[in-house]
């Protein structure tokens, strides 16, 4: 059987090889040398628990890769609006090459993506956060609880908005659920950008309601 599927794969190989997500040149792993070392001259590898610019805080610290700028900003660009949902497995294997982040993630007990609506799940087909969560949740062996935390409203776009419009249109957007699973535990909280915070702010305020030991975030870019 495992031969079978041995040359399954080697036929999928075939029709559809495997590419960098970056450059898009066929490449055996999801990221070739050359972009590799592109984004390494560019990562931050951040872990920060305070002197954010933010007001009444709701969560402990903020895990990021890279800053919002250049390449990286057109890369999560494409990954959230352009249809190129395959690149969540180029920005997690890119995120578990340094040591520091991966140790500090194994730390949770539970990981939450921040929950996007029906309506906008609907038109874009992946909640982006989702699938860097259930990536990550393979390689640290933690599991992913997407049923706590739900949107419960469609709203305007948090990106066309400046730090004020944001602030109000996130209000009461999200309402917890099964809140007994997160008694007491490490929450990480994934999104794709950090910019004003206003968003993983808000979910953090709700998440608190449960009366977790912490709640991280991590987000691939920090404006």
């Amino acid at each position: 059987m495992k031969y079978i599927f041995k040359i399954q794969e080697n036929i999928l190989d075939i029709i559809y090889p495997q590419t960098c997500g970056i450059c898009g040149k066929i490449n055996k792993k999801t990221i070739c040398r050359k972009c590799e070392v592109t984004l390494e001259k560019q990562a931050q590898f951040a872990i920060i628990n305070e002197g954010l610019e933010i007001e009444n805080k709701n969560f402990n610290e903020i895990i990021y890769i890279f800053r919002y700028e250049g390449l990286i900003r057109k890369t999560i660009i494409d990954y959230k609006f352009n249809e190129k949902s395959y690149l969540y497995k180029t920005f997690v294997e890119f995120l578990l090459k340094d040591q520091k982040i991966f140790e500090n993630i194994k730390k949770y007990d539970t990981i939450i993506p921040v929950p996007i609506s029906k309506k906008r799940q609907k038109e874009r087909g992946y909640n982006q956060s989702l699938l860097i969560a259930n990536e990550i949740s393979k390689k640290v062996n933690i599991q992913v609880d997407k049923n706590c935390l739900i949107k419960i409203k469609n709203i305007i776009e948090q990106s066309r908005l400046n730090k004020e419009e944001r602030n109000i249109n996130i209000q009461n957007v999200y309402k917890l659920k099964n809140e007994r699973f997160l008694f007491n535990k490490k929450i990480l909280l994934i999104d794709d950008i950090y910019t004003t915070g206003s968003t993983v702010n808000e979910c953090s305020k709700i998440l608190r309601q449960a009366n977790p030991k912490q709640i991280g975030i991590f987000v691939l870019a920090k404006d």
